[in-house]
């Protein structure tokens, strides 16, 4: 009775090593040593405008972000 249970458990546990998502992948530096990984890019949906008040793209002259 209890060694059919083990090896249901001890299959249980092998699938879920085998599926579980893996741990997020380290970082690393030029030099391959591990360092601590930045931040994701910076939250979308930022606009900006111009002296006018219209909105233009974020890398123009003059440009200012909108909250």
């Amino acid at each position: 009775m209890v060694r059919p249970l083990l090896n249901a458990l001890a299959s249980l546990s092998l699938i879920a090593a085998v599926t579980a998502p893996a741990h997020a992948a380290p970082c690393r530096d030029a030099k391959g040593k591990f360092i601590k990984c930045a931040k994701s890019a910076p939250a979308k949906g930022v606009k900006c405008k111009d002296a006018k008040g219209k909105f233009v793209k974020c890398g123009t002259p003059g440009a200012k972000p909108t909250k």
